[in-house]
C-alpha cells in the first residue's frame, strides 16, 4: 500500500515513540507524528512493528470508551494483519464488532478475511446479543455504522439458520443512520435466494434499483442463479439484458449460469451459441463450464453431440475428469448405450480417476434399469471395497431397481435392512414404494405406506402426492384422489391457507402475490413479506402442475370433463401455468366426449398465454374436426397455425397464398405449396394432409380426396397406409374403380398390406362391374407383393373371381 511509507525504516524511531510508559495523550501525539513522517514508499510486513501496532490498538479497546476517533490517527500505519490480530485477541464480542465497524469503514483495511473473522464470533455464543449491545452503545453515542457491519451480522444470522432473524436485522439499518450499500443488498439477496423466495428477492432488487443503489455483477449473479434454479430462464435472460445495459461485463460465473439454466430448459443450442460467444468476448469457459453443456446433452438424449463437444473441449484444453466420465456415463446410460456406459466406467478406472459416490449411483441405477439388479449390488460391494458409504440415493436406487421387476419383497426387505441409518428411509425411498406399489395395482398397500410416512415424521413431497394421486386415479378412486389434493393443499397451516384464499387482501394468483410483496418491501416491511412468503412455503406441499395434471387426467379418462375444467380454471386462480401436457390433456378429455367447441377454446386459451400447441395437438384437433365432417375448419386451422409460426418473409407469402387459393377452392395448389414450403424447412411429409384426405373420404368429397393422394405422389411425399385405406373404400363406394386400383398398386409398391376387407372389397366391385380381367390382375400382383390369395380371398370373393373353376 502506498500509504505505508517506509514504515519499516521508521519503525525504531516510531516505536521510542511509542513507548509503554508512554501516557495515552502522549500515545497519540507521537502516533499522529510518526505518521506524518511516513512517505511513498511500498510497507514492508515487519511482524515485531505489527506486533506492538495490534498491542496499542487493543490498549485502546480496553481503555477507551469511544475509541473511533483515536483508532483514526493509526489508520494510516494498520495493516490488515493487524487487523485480523486484534479481533483474535478483543477483550469482548462487543468490542470485536465495535471495531469491525470501524474497519470497514477504512477501505485499504477491508479484507474477507476480518469479514469471514467477525462472522466466525458472532456466531459464537452470546455474539448476536454482543452485536446488538455494542451497536445499542454507537447508537447513543452517536457513532456512525458501517454498512459492512450489517452484511456481517446477516451473514451471520444465515449461517445459523436463522434467517427471519437475518431479514429483521437488515430492516432496522435505518434505526442506527445506516443506508444499505450494494454489498448489504446482495447478502440479503443471497439469503432470500437460499431459501428460496426469489419473488422476495426480485422485490428488494427492484427497492434497491428505486434507492439510487447500483447494483455490481455479484447482484447479477446471486438473481439470475436463483431465477434458473425456480426454472424462470427467460426472466433471468430478460435480469441479463438489463445487467449489459448497465455496462456491467459478464463474467464466466454469469456465462456458466446461463449456459447451466439454458441447458435445464432444453435449449441447448442456445447453450451452444452462447459458449461461442462467450469465447468471442475472450471470456475463458472453465471446467464447471464445460462440464454444464456436456451434462446438458447428455441429459437430453443428444448423446453423440456430447461427444462431438467432448473433442471440441479437449482441443481447448480441457481434462475429462471425474464430473466429466459421470454425465457421460449417465447420459449413455439413458440412451441405451449399456455396453458403451461400462466401457468408459473401465477407462476411467485405467485412467486412476476414482469414482466417488455419486458415480457409483448412477452405476446402479445403469444397471437395474437393464434389469441387472444382482450386478448391481456387486458395484455397491465394489463401492464399500474402496471405503466409500452408500448414500441416500445409492440404496434407492437399488430400491428402485426391484421395484421396476416387480421384486416388492425384496425392495421391502432392503428398506427394513437400512432402517438402521439414520438417513433412512427418506421421502424418496417412500416416493420410490408407493410408486412400485401403484403400478402393481396394490393402492391400498400404498396408501398404508404413506400414512405410516407421515407417522414416522418423514415429511411427503410434492412427487410423493403425486404419486399416490396417480396410483389413486389408476384404480378409479377420484374421490379419494380429489382429498388426497385438498389435503396436499391445506398442509400443515390450514389457518394461513384460507387467510389467504378468503381474507380481507385475499391473494387470487401470483401476479396479486407479487404485487403485495412489492408493496409491503416498498413500505419497509420486508421482515413481514419474509414472513409471508415462507409461511406459504412452509405451509405444506404444495400442488406443482403434474399433480394437477394427474387430476385432469383422471377426470377426463372418467368422462367427467366438467370437473377436469373446474380443476382447470383453480389451477390459474392457485398461479399455476398449464403446460403442453396440461393443455392437450384437456382438449383430449374434450374431443373424447365430442366436445370440439371447447377443445378450441381451450387451444385459444393456450395460444393467448404464449405457449405454443405442439404439431400432434393440431393432429388431434384435425382428426376430431375431421370425424365431425367439417374438414374445411381442420385446413383453416392449420393454416391459421402456420400464419402463428412462421419464421421467413417468403414463408408468409407462402401461407397467404395458400389462404386464397383454399378459399378458391384450388386444394391441389394449396398442398402442392405447402409441400414445397416444408421441403425447404426440412420437415416435408404426409401430415397434415393425409389427415385432410381422411376427412374429404368421410364427406363423401372424393375427388378432393384423390386430388391430395396424388399431389402428394407427385411431390415424392409418401401416403400412409390408413389414407391409403379409406380412399380405396371410397373410390369404391363411387365405383371410381380404376382409380381405387392405382392406389392399391402405389400400396402394394410401398410394402403396405391391408386387411382382408379391403383387397377383397375392390376385387368384388371390380367383378361386379365386368372388370374381372383387371381383378385377376390385381389378385396376381398381390400375389407376387407376398399376399397368399388362397388366404385373403373370401369365398365370396372367389366365386365372383373364378365362378364355375371354383368348384372341385
Amino acid at each position: 500500500m502506498r500509504w505505508a511509507a517506509a514504515a519499516a525504516n521508521k519503525a525504531p524511531s516510531l516505536l521510542r515513540r511509542m513507548g509503554a510508559s508512554s501516557p495515552l495523550s502522549s500515545f497519540y501525539d507521537a502516533a499522529a507524528a510518526a505518521v506524518a513522517e511516513v512517505d511513498s514508499s511500498i510497507f514492508a510486513p515487519h511482524d515485531a512493528w505489527e506486533l506492538v501496532i495490534s498491542e496499542r490498538v487493543l490498549t485502546i479497546l480496553h481503555t477507551v470508551p469511544s475509541f473511533e476517533p483515536h483508532l483514526d490517527f493509526l489508520s494510516p500505519v494498520l495493516t490488515h494483519h493487524v487487523v485480523d490480530e486484534v479481533l483474535a485477541d478483543a477483550p469482548t464480542a462487543p468490542f470485536a464488532f465495535r471495531f469491525f465497524s470501524w474497519v470497514s469503514r477504512q477501505r485499504h483495511l477491508r479484507s474477507w478475511f476480518s469479514y469471514s473473522r467477525i462472522i466466525s464470533i458472532l456466531r459464537s455464543p452470546g455474539g448476536f446479543d454482543s452485536a446488538w449491545r455494542a451497536l445499542a452503545d454507537l447508537g447513543r453515542q452517536g457513532v456512525p455504522v458501517a454498512p459492512a457491519a450489517f452484511s456481517a451480522l446477516i451473514s451471520a444470522y444465515s449461517a445459523s439458520g436463522m434467517a427471519e432473524k437475518a431479514v429483521e436485522t437488515f430492516g432496522r439499518m435505518s434505526e442506527f443512520g445506516s443506508r444499505p450499500n450494494t454489498f448489504a443488498y446482495n447478502t440479503l439477496l443471497r439469503v432470500f435466494v437460499d431459501k428460496d423466495v426469489i419473488l422476495l428477492a426480485l422485490a428488494i432488487y427492484n427497492h434497491m434499483i428505486k434507492s439510487d443503489c447500483r447494483p455490481n455483477r455479484s447482484t447479477f449473479i446471486i438473481l439470475m442463479g436463483g431465477l434458473c434454479n425456480a426454472g424462470k430462464t427467460e426472466d433471468a435472460l430478460a435480469l441479463f439484458d438489463e445487467m449489459l445495459q448497465q455496462d456491467i461485463s459478464p463474467s464466466t460465473t454469469v456465462y456458466t449460469v446461463f449456459l447451466s439454466s439454458l441447458c435445464k430448459a432444453d435449449r441447448l443450442d442456445d447453450a451452444s451459441r452462447l459458449l461461442d460467444s462467450m469465447k468471442r468476448e475472450n471470456c475463458k469457459p472453465d471446467s464447471i463450464t464445460y462440464h454444464a453443456l456436456l451434462s446438458g446433452f447428455c441429459k437430453s438424449g443428444r448423446i453423440e453431440e456430447a461427444f462431438q463437444l467432448l473433442r471440441a473441449f479437449e482441443d481447448d484444453g480441457f481434462v475429462l475428469g471425474l464430473s466429466g466420465y459421470s454425465c457421460l456415463i449417465d447420459g449413455l446410460f439413458k440412451a441405451g448405450k449399456f455396453e458403451e456406459a461400462c466401457r468408459r466406467y473401465k477407462e476411467m478406472l485405467e485412467k486412476n480417476v476414482a469414482p466417488d459416490c455419486k458415480l457409483y449411483t448412477i452405476m446402479i441405477r445403469g444397471y437395474t434399469e437393464v434389469g441387472k439388479v444382482e450386478e448391481a449390488f456387486s458395484i455397491l460391494s465394489e463401492m464399500g471395497g474402496r471405503g466409500l458409504v452408500p448414500d441416500t440415493f445409492c440404496y434407492n436406487s437399488l430400491i428402485k431397481g426391484l421395484c421396476d421387476i416387480g421384486h416388492l419383497d425384496r425392495a421391502r426387505s432392503l428398506v427394513l435392512e437400512i432402517s438402521q441409518h439414520d438417513r433412512f428411509p427418506d421421502s424418496a425411498t417412500y416416493t420410490i414404494m408407493i410408486c412400485g406399489l401403484c403400478k402393481e395395482g396394490l393402492v391400498h398397500e400404498a396408501r398404508n405406506i404413506f400414512d405410516e410416512m407421515e407417522k414416522l415424521g418423514c415429511v411427503p413431497t410434492v412427487m410423493t402426492f403425486n404419486a399416490l394421486i396417480d396410483g389413486l386415479c389408476k384404480a378409479g378412486k377420484l374421490e379419494e384422489a380429489h382429498i388426497l389434493f385438498y389435503k396436499m393443499e391445506m398442509g400443515k397451516n390450514p389457518s394461513l391457507f384460507l387467510r389467504l384464499s378468503q381474507g380481507a387482501d385475499r391473494i387470487h394468483d401470483s401476479d396479486s402475490l407479487r404485487q403485495l410483496v412489492e408493496e409491503l418491501c416498498g413500505s419497509g416491511h420486508v421482515l413481514k413479506a419474509y414472513r409471508l412468503l415462507r409461511g406459504i412455503i412452509d405451509s405444506g406441499v404444495v400442488p406443482d402442475i403434474v399433480t394437477y395434471n394427474t387430476l385432469i387426467n383422471g377426470l377426463c379418462k372418467a368422462g367427467n370433463t366438467d370437473g377436469a375444467m373446474k380443476l382447470f380454471q383453480e389451477l390459474h386462480l392457485k398461479g399455476h401455468s398449464p403446460d403442453a401436457v396440461t393443455y392437450g390433456t384437456l382438449m383430449d378429455g374434450l374431443l373424447k366426449v365430442h366436445q370440439e367447441d371447447e377443445a378450441l377454446m381451450v387451444l385459444q386459451h393456450m395460444l393467448r398465454s404464449g405457449r405454443s400447441p405442439s404439431v400432434s395437438i393440431y393432429g388431434m384437433l384435425m382428426r376430431a374436426l375431421c370425424r365431425k365432417q367439417k374438414v374445411s375448419r381442420a385446413v383453416t386451422l392449420w393454416l391459421n397455425h402456420l400464419w402463428q409460426a412462421r419464421r421467413a418473409p417468403e414463408d408468409a407469402e407462402a401461407i397467404m397464398t395458400a389462404r386464397k387459393q383454399f378459399m378458391e377452392g384450388n386444394l391441389e395448389e394449396v398442398v402442392r405449396g405447402l409441400v414445397a414450403m416444408d421441403r425447404k424447412r426440412g420437415v416435408a411429409g404426409p401430415f397434415p394432409y393425409t389427415i385432410w384426405l381422411i376427412g374429404y373420404c368421410r364427406v363423401h368429397k372424393v375427388d378432393e380426396a384423390l386430388t391430395i393422394f396424388t399431389t402428394l405422389t407427385e411431390s415424392d411425399v409418401d401416403a400412409t397406409p390408413p389414407s391409403c385405406v379409406h380412399l380405396i373404400n371410397y373410390l369404391c363406394r363411387k365405383r371410381k374403380l380404376e382409380a381405387a386400383v392405382d392406389v392399391m398398386l402405389y400400396a402394394l409398391e410401398k410394402g403396405f398390406f391391408f386387411m382382408q376387407p379391403v383387397g377383397n372389397r375392390l376385387i368384388k366391385r371390380l367383378c361386379k362391374y365386368s372388370k374381372k380381367d383387371a381383378a385377376q390382375e390385381l389378385v396376381r400382383r398381390m400375389q407376387l407383393a407376398g399376399y397368399d390369395m388362397d388366404v385373403y380371398l373370401r369365398t365370396t370373393t372367389k366365386v365372383l373371381l373364378y365362378g364355375e373353376s371354383l368348384d372341385r
